[in-house]
C-alpha cells in the first residue's frame, strides 16, 4: 500500500520522470516516511505498554546485587525492553549504584539501553529481514556485555564522582498494580508525545537517505566504504560520534547506504557509534564520571565497535 501511494504521488501527482534521480529520491522519501512512521506508531505503542512493567525503580531492584558476568548479561538483556534515553543517564546511574548494582553491570545496562533499541530492531527486520536485525541485536548485546565486564574488572569505582555514592535515591513505586487500561492510556500519550518530539529528526534522516538513494553514484560507497577498505569502519565510527540520534533515526540513512553498497559491518559500526558513543551523552555522563573513566569507557567502546564492524565485514 505504501509503495502504491508513493508511486502515485511521485509519478502521477508530481509527474516526475521515472528513472530520474529526483524521482528516485522523492519516491524513497515518500515511501519511507509513510512506512517508518506507521511502524514507529505501532511499535512504540506496544513497547510503551511493556515499559510500564519496567520502571526505573523496578529495573534497579531487578539488577541490585547482581554478580558480574551473569549480571552483565541480565543488564544487557533488560536494556532492550527499557529504552531510557541519554537524558535519563545521570539519575539512572546514581540510582543503580546507590542500589548496589556493580559499576560494570550498570555500564552494560546503560550501553545496551540506547544501542540495542527494540524499535530499531523491528524496523531493521522490516527493511532488511530478520537475519540483519538479529545480527544487530546480537552484536549490540555482545558489545554491552564485554564493555561492562572489562570496566567491572578494572575496578574503577574511584573514578566515579564521590557525591554519587552519598546520594540516596528513593525506591519509589513499582507499576505492578497499575490497571491495564491505565497502561494503554499511558502508551497512547507516550506514543503521541514521542512522535511529536522526534518527527523532525526522522524526516531529516529520511530526506538524507532519499538524497543518497537518488544522487549518490552507485559505485561511490563501494569504492570508499566497502568491506575491502580497512579505514571505512573507524571512519564510520568517527563520523557517528558527534551525531545525536537514536538508532531508529539513523535507519533511513543506513538503508540508503546499504542500497548504495556500504558493507553491513561498517553500517553497524556507524549505528553503534551514534547511539552509544554520542558526544551529548558523554557530556551528560560527565556529571557523574571523572574524565579518566569517560576516556576508558570511550576507548573500550571504540575498540569493541570497530572490532564488531570488521568481524561482520569479514563473515558477511
Amino acid at each position: 500500500m505504501f509503495q502504491y501511494i508513493a508511486d502515485y504521488l511521485t509519478y502521477q501527482v508530481f509527474q516526475l520522470a521515472p528513472g530520474s534521480k529526483l524521482a528516485d529520491a522523492a519516491n524513497f522519501f515518500i515511501y519511507d516516511t509513510m512506512k517508518i512512521f506507521f511502524m514507529l506508531a505501532v511499535i512504540v505503542f506496544v513497547v510503551a505498554i511493556i515499559r510500564t512493567y519496567f520502571s526505573p525503580e523496578r529495573t534497579r531492584q531487578i539488577l541490585s546485587h547482581k554478580r558480574e558476568f551473569f549480571g552483565n548479561i541480565s543488564a544487557a538483556l533488560l536494556g532492550i525492553v527499557t529504552p531510557f534515553c541519554s537524558c535519563s543517564a545521570v539519575p539512572l546511574f546514581i540510582g543503580f549504584l546507590e542500589s548496589g548494582v556493580p559499576l560494570g553491570v550498570t555500564f552494560s545496562f546503560l550501553i545496551s539501553s540506547p544501542m540495542v533499541n527494540e524499535i530499531a530492531v523491528v524496523l531493521l527486520w522490516g527493511m532488511f529481514g530478520w537475519k540483519i536485525a538479529a545480527i544487530y541485536m546480537l552484536s549490540g548485546l555482545t558489545v554491552a556485555i564485554i564493555a561492562g565486564m572489562v570496566i567491572g574488572k578494572l575496578k574503577l569505582e574511584h573514578l566515579v564522582e564521590e557525591y554519587v555514592f552519598k546520594m540516596k535515591v528513593g525506591q519509589g513505586q513499582t507499576t505492578a498494580t497499575v490497571a491495564f487500561r491505565d497502561r494503554v492510556d499511558y502508551a497512547l500519550s507516550y506514543t503521541s508525545e514521542l512522535l511529536r518530539k522526534i518527527w523532525p529528526y526522522v524526516v531529516v534522516a529520511i530526506a538524507i537517505g532519499g538524497f543518497i538513494h537518488g544522487y549518490a553514484p552507485a559505485d561511490f560507497l563501494v569504492q570508499y566504504a566497502g568491506k575491502d577498505n580497512w579505514f571505512a569502519v573507524p571512519l564510520a565510527v568517527a563520523i557517528g560520534v558527534p551525531l545525536y540520534s537514536n538508532a531508529a533515526g539513523t535507519i533511513p540513512i543506513v538503508y540508503a547506504l546499504v542500497e548504495k553498497g556500504m558493507s553491513i559491518g561498517t553500517v553497524l559500526a556507524f549505528m553503534m557509534s551514534v547511539t552509544a558513543l554520542s558526544l551529548p551523552e558523554m557530556i551528560i555522563l560527565r556529571n557523574v564520571l571523572k574524565p579518566k573513566l569517560i576516556a576508558v569507557f570511550v576507548g573500550i567502546m571504540t575498540v569493541t565497535i570497530i572490532f564488531t564492524g570488521y568481524l561482520f565485514n569479514t563473515i558477511l
